[in-house]
C-alpha cells in the first residue's frame, strides 16, 4: 500500500520523498513504507525527507477526512511488524481453481 511519493529534481541532482500524492503525477513514485524507508539515491545526490503538512482544523470533520488522518498516522508510523504465519499442521485446503487456493487455519477456527 502506498504511503509516500517520490519526485525527483534532476537540475538540482536531488530526489524528494514526501507524503503520499493526493494528485497522480507522471513524474512522480508512489512507494510503500518498506521501500519509503529504505531508499536510496545515486552518488552524488541529496534526498530531502519532507514530512507531512499540518492540517488546518476542519469546521465540519467527515468521515473521509477521519479515514484520511488515520491512513496518514499508519503509513507514517511504525507498523511494519510481519503478518502472523499459521501453524502449517493445521492448514487444510478447502478447494482450487488453476494456481489459487482456498485454505482455512483449523487451529484458529476453534
Amino acid at each position: 500500500m502506498p504511503v509516500a511519493t517520490l519526485s525527483y529534481n534532476y537540475a538540482r541532482s536531488t530526489a524528494m520523498l514526501g507524503p503520499l500524492s493526493p494528485e497522480h503525477d507522471p513524474g512522480g513514485y508512489d512507494l510503500c513504507l518498506q521501500h519509503a524507508r529504505n531508499l536510496q539515491v545515486p552518488a552524488g545526490w541529496q534526498l530531502e525527507r519532507m514530512t507531512a503538512p499540518p492540517q488546518a482544523p476542519s469546521s465540519a470533520p467527515s468521515f473521509l477526512t477521519d479515514l484520511a488522518d488515520e491512513v496518514r498516522r499508519i503509513g507514517w508510523g511504525d507498523y511494519a511488524r510481519p503478518a502472523p504465519q499459521p501453524d502449517p499442521a493445521g492448514v487444510v485446503e478447502l478447494g482450487r481453481r488453476g494456481h489459487l487456493r482456498v485454505i482455512a487455519d483449523m487451529t484458529s477456527a476453534r
